[in-house]
């Protein structure tokens, strides 16, 4: 049966377990989000054809090819936390361990991605609710990389039964870092909108080039990237073993997942508290 997880406790424990950590989490998370924004440059390097409106076939093989190595470093960083939660040591090499499963990591991404879209073509809400449905499947993952990808989504459809609603809490709670962090992207979007108004106000064509030339686009993506690096170094640690906190809650009350204890008979699906988002 699923519980009311007292939040602000959870993250009480995680500040606790990051002051004994033997490797620094700030330093892993430098580590993690340095490589993540390197991947973003390059990725903006690819892309950097402002004066053609046609997509290269080269830009969107390296950002397909980079945002698959930053799910793989995600994996590591994942990896990371849940040796920090059970008072393990993790080496800086182990943000690196995601790529001895990196098969599954890909098929797992595209699967659930897929199950996503599908539900979100019925409505926006049905999408919501299976991205927190399958919240907990690439957890299931990186703690037993032998099972299939199909059996870590349908071992999340289980665990997040009863938790949707305190996830998307939990979500929430970090809403105003996440917002602080992109506030560069409102600036270049602002700017952008702006040009195009003027465009549309001279009534003629003005090429893409002329709205944010290719060493603006370069700046603006470096400093977009810096001003998240430093921002998500101060709240993305906490963020993520807040979030494994929930994981292994759901795990002990649902029976399911790796050293997980069997529910309770009287714990059946209907039990507990489901904040509207049971079922789905």
């Amino acid at each position: 049966m699923a519980e009311l997880i007292d939040r602000r406790r959870l993250k009480a424990e995680v500040r606790e377990l990051f002051r004994t950590a033997q490797v620094s989490p700030k330093g892993m998370a430098a580590l993690y989000l340095g490589l993540a924004l390197v991947l973003n440059l390059i990725d903006a390097l690819a892309n950097n054809r402002a004066s053609e409106d046609l997509v290269s076939p080269v830009g969107l093989f390296v950002t397909i090819l980079t945002s698959l190595l930053a799910a793989v470093l995600g994996v590591g960083f994942i990896l990371y936390c849940m040796a920090i939660r059970r008072g393990e040591r993790a080496e800086y090499l182990t943000l690196f361990d995601g790529f001895t499963f990196v098969g599954k990591i890909i098929a797992l991404n595209i699967v659930e991605s897929l199950f996503i879209i599908l539900w979100s073509m019925l409505f926006v809400i049905p999408g919501i609710v299976a991205a927190y449905r399958y919240q907990f499947a690439l957890y299931n993952l990186c703690e037993d990389p032998g099972i299939g990808v199909m059996e870590a989504l349908d071992m999340s459809k289980r665990q997040t039964w009863g938790y949707k609603g305190q996830l998307f809490i939990l979500d929430w709670s970090y809403f105003g870092w996440e917002l602080l962090s992109t506030l560069p992207i409102f600036a270049v979007v602002g700017y952008l909108v702006n040009a195009a108004v003027q465009m549309a106000s001279g009534g003629g064509y003005v090429p893409w080039s002329l709205y944010l030339h290719p060493g603006q686009f370069l700046v603006w993506t470096l400093l977009a990237g810096v001003w998240a690096f430093v921002v998500e170094l101060f709240y993305w640690p906490n963020r993520q073993c807040v979030q494994l906190g929930y994981f292994e809650i759901a795990k002990r009350t649902s029976g399911v997942g790796l050293n997980a204890e069997p529910p309770r008979l009287e714990d059946g699906p209907d039990g507990g508290w489901n904040g509207g988002w049971g079922q789905m």
